[in-house]
C-alpha cells in the first residue's frame, strides 16, 4: 500500500472513530470498541489492546487477539517501555528486540502508543502485527492522533482499573 492511500484509509478511521467516541465516553466501553475497530481496520492485526496502568504495573485491558499476557512491569518489554519513557516506540522485527515480551508467537512487528492524560499515565495501547515492518512514522501520526480521540472523549475512573490504594 502507498503512502497516499495509507493516508487516506487512515482519514476514513479516524473519521469512523470521532464517530464512535462522540456520544460514548463510558472508559470500558470506548476501550472495548476501540480494540475492535482497530483490529477491523488494520488488515495484518495479530492483538490490538489495552494495557491499563494501576499505579503499580500494566495490566491487560480491552482487546482483540488471542489470550494475552496479563502482568507487565514498567520498563519491561515494549509495553513497559513505551509506559516508562512516555514515547511511541516501533519495533520492526520483535524476534529482534532484547526486550520484548513474547504473548502470541504470530506477532512479528509490533507498535505501542502510553497514554496519558493530565499528565497521569492510563496505560499504553498495543498493536502486534503478522508482518515484519508493518508500523512506519504514517501509522504512529495516525494512531497517535487516534489516541487523542479517544482521550478526549472517554471518562476515565482510576478505580475502575483497579487502581491500588
Amino acid at each position: 500500500m502507498n503512502i497516499t492511500e495509507k493516508e487516506n484509509n487512515y482519514a476514513i478511521f479516524l473519521a469512523q472513530a470521532e464517530a464512535l467516541f462522540a456520544t460514548e465516553h463510558n472508559a470500558l466501553a470506548n476501550l472495548a470498541n476501540a480494540s475492535a475497530l482497530l483490529a477491523m481496520t488494520l488488515p495484518n492485526t495479530v492483538f490490538a489492546g489495552f494495557y491499563l496502568y494501576d499505579g503499580t504495573e500494566l495490566i491487560l485491558g480491552p482487546f482483540q487477539g488471542k489470550v494475552s499476557c496479563v502482568h507487565i512491569g514498567l520498563g519491561k518489554g515494549v509495553c513497559g517501555e513505551a509506559a516508562a519513557t512516555k514515547q511511541t516506540m516501533i519495533v520492526q522485527d520483535v524476534k529482534q528486540h532484547a526486550n520484548y515480551i513474547s504473548c502470541d508467537s504470530a506477532a512479528r512487528s509490533e507498535i505501542v502508543l502510553p497514554m496519558f492524560k493530565n499528565g497521569q499515565l492510563l496505560g499504553v495501547l498495543d498493536l502486534d502485527s503478522a508482518v515484519v515492518g508493518d508500523y512506519d512514522q504514517v501509522d504512529q501520526k495516525n494512531l497517535e492522533a487516534f489516541v487523542e480521540i479517544l482521550l478526549a472523549n472517554t471518562d476515565f475512573n482510576f478505580d475502575m482499573f483497579g487502581a491500588k490504594k
